[in-house]
Protein backbone atom coordinates (compact mmCIF):
# COMPACT_ATOMS: atom_id res chain seq x y z
CA UNK A 1 0.00 0.00 0.00
CA UNK A 2 2.84 2.38 0.87
CA UNK A 3 4.42 1.72 -2.55
CA UNK A 4 1.21 2.67 -4.38
CA UNK A 5 0.87 5.89 -2.38
CA UNK A 6 4.53 6.72 -3.03
CA UNK A 7 4.05 6.02 -6.74
CA UNK A 8 1.00 8.29 -6.93
CA UNK A 9 2.82 11.07 -5.05
CA UNK A 10 5.79 10.77 -7.40
CA UNK A 11 3.43 11.07 -10.36
CA UNK A 12 1.86 14.15 -8.76
CA UNK A 13 5.28 15.71 -8.17
CA UNK A 14 6.37 15.08 -11.76
CA UNK A 15 3.08 16.46 -13.11
CA UNK A 16 3.43 19.59 -10.94
CA UNK A 17 7.08 20.07 -11.90
CA UNK A 18 6.25 19.75 -15.61
CA UNK A 19 3.47 22.31 -15.17
CA UNK A 20 5.79 24.76 -13.37
CA UNK A 21 8.91 24.46 -15.56
CA UNK A 22 8.84 25.73 -19.12
CA UNK A 23 10.47 23.24 -21.46
CA UNK A 24 9.23 20.11 -19.66
CA UNK A 25 6.05 18.36 -20.80
CA UNK A 26 4.34 15.16 -19.69
CA UNK A 27 1.44 13.70 -21.70
CA UNK A 28 -0.79 13.17 -18.64
CA UNK A 29 -0.95 11.97 -15.05
CA UNK A 30 -0.63 8.31 -16.02
CA UNK A 31 2.46 9.09 -18.03
CA UNK A 32 3.81 11.13 -15.11
CA UNK A 33 3.64 7.96 -13.00
CA UNK A 34 5.38 5.96 -15.74
CA UNK A 35 7.98 8.75 -16.05
CA UNK A 36 8.66 8.52 -12.32
CA UNK A 37 9.22 4.78 -12.65
CA UNK A 38 11.53 5.20 -15.65
CA UNK A 39 13.56 8.00 -14.03
CA UNK A 40 13.86 6.00 -10.81
CA UNK A 41 14.94 2.83 -12.62
CA UNK A 42 17.44 4.58 -14.91
CA UNK A 43 18.84 6.60 -12.00
CA UNK A 44 19.21 3.49 -9.84
CA UNK A 45 20.84 1.25 -12.45
CA UNK A 46 22.85 3.42 -14.84
CA UNK A 47 23.22 6.33 -12.43
CA UNK A 48 24.44 3.99 -9.70
CA UNK A 49 27.10 2.55 -11.97
CA UNK A 50 28.21 6.03 -13.07
CA UNK A 51 28.36 7.23 -9.44
CA UNK A 52 30.51 4.24 -8.57
CA UNK A 53 33.01 5.00 -11.34
CA UNK A 54 33.05 8.75 -10.67
CA UNK A 55 33.31 8.50 -6.88
CA UNK A 56 36.75 10.17 -6.57
CA UNK A 57 35.68 13.07 -8.79
CA UNK A 58 32.35 13.26 -6.97
CA UNK A 59 34.18 13.46 -3.66
CA UNK A 60 36.43 16.25 -4.95
CA UNK A 61 33.49 18.31 -6.24
CA UNK A 62 31.37 17.82 -3.09
CA UNK A 63 28.62 15.95 -4.93
CA UNK A 64 28.27 18.17 -7.99
CA UNK A 65 29.01 15.22 -10.27
CA UNK A 66 26.16 13.27 -8.64
CA UNK A 67 23.76 16.10 -9.48
CA UNK A 68 25.02 16.20 -13.08
CA UNK A 69 24.52 12.44 -13.34
CA UNK A 70 20.94 12.86 -12.09
CA UNK A 71 20.29 15.53 -14.73
CA UNK A 72 21.75 13.27 -17.42
CA UNK A 73 19.49 10.43 -16.22
CA UNK A 74 16.46 12.73 -16.61
CA UNK A 75 17.60 13.48 -20.15
CA UNK A 76 18.10 9.76 -20.84
CA UNK A 77 14.58 9.10 -19.55
CA UNK A 78 13.36 11.76 -21.98
CA UNK A 79 14.89 9.85 -24.88
CA UNK A 80 13.49 6.52 -23.62
CA UNK A 81 9.95 7.86 -23.13
CA UNK A 82 9.72 9.48 -26.57
CA UNK A 83 6.94 12.04 -26.96
CA UNK A 84 5.22 11.20 -23.65
CA UNK A 85 7.91 12.99 -21.61
CA UNK A 86 9.83 15.83 -23.20
CA UNK A 87 12.67 17.94 -21.77
CA UNK A 88 13.95 20.76 -23.95
CA UNK A 89 17.57 20.77 -22.76
CA UNK A 90 20.13 20.45 -20.00
CA UNK A 91 19.03 23.49 -18.01
CA UNK A 92 15.37 22.50 -18.11
CA UNK A 93 16.36 19.02 -16.90
CA UNK A 94 18.50 20.55 -14.13
CA UNK A 95 15.65 22.78 -12.96
CA UNK A 96 13.27 19.80 -13.21
CA UNK A 97 15.57 17.71 -10.99
CA UNK A 98 15.78 20.48 -8.39
CA UNK A 99 12.02 21.14 -8.36
CA UNK A 100 11.19 17.42 -8.13
CA UNK A 101 13.62 17.00 -5.22
CA UNK A 102 12.16 20.01 -3.40
CA UNK A 103 8.55 18.95 -3.95
CA UNK A 104 9.29 15.40 -2.80
CA UNK A 105 10.99 16.81 0.30
CA UNK A 106 7.95 18.97 1.10
CA UNK A 107 5.51 16.10 0.54
CA UNK A 108 7.73 13.82 2.60
CA UNK A 109 7.57 16.27 5.50
CA UNK A 110 3.80 16.62 5.24
CA UNK A 111 3.07 12.90 5.00
CA UNK A 112 6.03 11.65 7.04
CA UNK A 113 6.12 8.38 8.87
CA UNK A 114 4.54 8.13 12.26
CA UNK A 115 6.87 6.97 15.04
CA UNK A 116 6.49 3.35 16.08
CA UNK A 117 5.98 2.46 19.70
Amino acid sequence: MRFIISLLLTGLVIALASYIIPGVQVAGFGWAIVTGLVIGFVNAVIGGILRLFTFPLNWLTFGLISFIITVLMVMLSDSIMGSKFDVSGFWAAALFAVVVALLEMVLGRIGGEKPTR
